[in-house]
């Protein structure tokens, strides 16, 4: 009984892909419903995969034979009966299995479209007449299941046999029904192989935009991060400046209090950049505001830099490494000095910020890539050709250090990589 278990799980998997192909077309239908109530542009979507229900009306071309055997024109009807029915039965089964990519190329179907193609030609040769429309139909399900390089061959051959066995049954009728095998194998495998292209590039535009917005997303946390990390640091440190000295020397808290305003109004002006996605860095800005939030907090602020010019790209990485760095010696080093040094080769650039604060024991940790801070921008200088490395320094402190390729071309999407 181990047959009938077979149709019983292919009716269910009919059956499923029945209800497949109506909630696919509800949901088009219902697109296009919402399209036309609001104005809008219809959806571009192909509507619902085609199934082996397409392929199901062509089963009519067999009613000739069908009604020869039912008028009892066909000798030994009994042999005709079985074999009608087990050409429809493969036939049907073939052509559901045909439009899912892992049962198309599964065994079982190869050879029942091969068990197909025989019992086609033993039908057309001992019976003739109608019979000989099984060819187009072995067409049919020839060209929903091959695929590549085979499809051509094996069409040719097919049309080859279809036009011989017929050209001995029927004379010059064998042309059309030539014809007519290598149409519906060619045109039936041209269609499909069409809608699946359709498909495919549908779904890949759909990855393409989640991709694109994962990216935004990602490349805005990633902003966020490393622009009110690094200001509102400042913002704190100075407001500790300001309260120290407001007992003492009112001027100077009042200059901390307008450097506060500056900073905050930077940093709103930063932000709306960010939200745009048209922030550049500038690497002289972030030197000088470097200078400014070292100075405040009493770090000696040391900075030397030589060598080529830099395009904008390499720049902003830089500074992004730069603000970064600076960060984490304001919140955690509690150093004194800050050496900052700039250089390189004609076709390098290297730049290092050193403390002599405490190191590594409270520094961000850099092990890893993703995420932000430090760990962050090692993958963003990697995929720009570059390298960061962040450690304990030779003569204590904490040490960063960033090189990149002068023109570091590929540092043009540091805005959209994500971190």
């Amino acid at each position: 009984m181990s047959w009938m278990r077979g149709v019983t799980c292919q009716v269910r998997e009919w059956r499923a892909e029945r209800a497949r192909w109506r909630a696919d077309m509800e949901r088009f239908k219902a697109e296009q419903r919402a399209a036309r109530k609001s104005g809008g542009k219809m959806p571009d979507t192909p509507g619902p995969p085609p199934t082996g229900f397409a392929l199901l009306p062509w089963l009519l071309m067999g009613m000739g034979a069908f009604s020869n055997l039912f008028q009892g024109k066909t000798p030994q009807p009994w042999i005709g009966g079985i074999g009608l029915l087990a050409f429809n039965s493969l036939y049907i089964y073939v052509t559901f299995r045909a439009f899912v990519k892992e049962t198309r190329e599964s065994r079982s179907t190869r050879a029942a479209l091969v068990l197909m193609g025989l019992l086609t030609c033993g039908l057309a040769i001992g019976y003739g007449g109608s019979w000989l429309y099984f060819f187009p139909l072995l067409g049919l399900a020839t060209g929903a299941v091959l695929r590549g390089p085979w499809l051509g061959q094996i069409g040719l051959g097919l049309t080859a046999l279809a036009a011989v066995v017929s050209y001995f049954r029927a004379g010059w009728d064998a042309v059309n029904v030539a014809y007519g095998t290598f149409l519906s194998t060619m045109v039936t495998a041209a269609i499909l192989s069409l809608a699946e292209a359709v498909r495919e590039l549908r779904a890949a535009r759909e990855e393409l935009a989640r991709r694109a917005v994962e990216k935004e997303r990602m490349r805005f946390s990633r902003d966020l991060h490393d622009l009110l990390g690094h200001t509102l640091s400042v913002i704190v440190v100075k407001s500790e400046a300001a309260r120290r000295l407001a007992h003492r020397d009112l001027d100077a808290a009042l200059v901390q209090v307008t450097d506060i305003e500056s900073v905050g109004r930077q940093a709103l002006t930063e932000i709306r950049e960010a939200v745009t996605g048209y922030r550049e860095g500038s690497l002289a800005t972030e030197l000088d505001r470097a200078r400014s939030a070292l100075s405040a907090t009493g770090v000696e602020p040391v900075v030397k830099q030589s060598g080529p010019p830099l395009v904008p790209q390499t720049e902003a990485l830089l500074g992004w490494v730069l603000r970064e760095a600076v960060t984490n010696v304001l919140r955690h080093s509690a150093a004194t000095r800050c050496d900052i040094t700039l250089d390189g080769t004609p076709d390098r650039v290297r730049l290092t910020i050193t403390d002599n604060g405490a190191g590594t024991s409270t520094a961000e940790p850099v092990e890893g890539i993703g995420g932000t801070g430090l760990k962050g921008l090692t993958e963003r200088l990697a995929t720009a050709g570059g390298s960061l490395e962040a450690g304990p320094a030779s003569r204590g402190g904490f040490r960063v250090r960033a090189e990149l390729p002068v023109d570091a071309v590929d540092a043009a999407d540091l805005a959209e990589a994500p971190a």
